[in-house]
């Protein structure tokens, strides 16, 4: 299951540069994983100031 990002992110980005996999984007209000790409690592919910950054399966 991959990461999603919830409402509460803050769009500061540095989750992005973490994603080994290219799997994060900046989107209109905030980040955004993309599924099919997701390797479902955890880096990026790891480096979430914010903690904004949750396994699929808990959103």
């Amino acid at each position: 299951m991959a990461y999603v990002i919830t409402d509460e992110c803050i769009a500061c980005g540095a989750c992005e540069g973490e994603c080994e996999a290219e799997a994060i984007s900046e989107g209109e209000d905030r980040y955004v994983i993309d599924a099919t790409l997701c390797t479902d690592c955890g880096t990026c919910a790891d480096t979430c100031p914010v903690e904004a950054i949750k396994p699929g399966d808990e959103t």
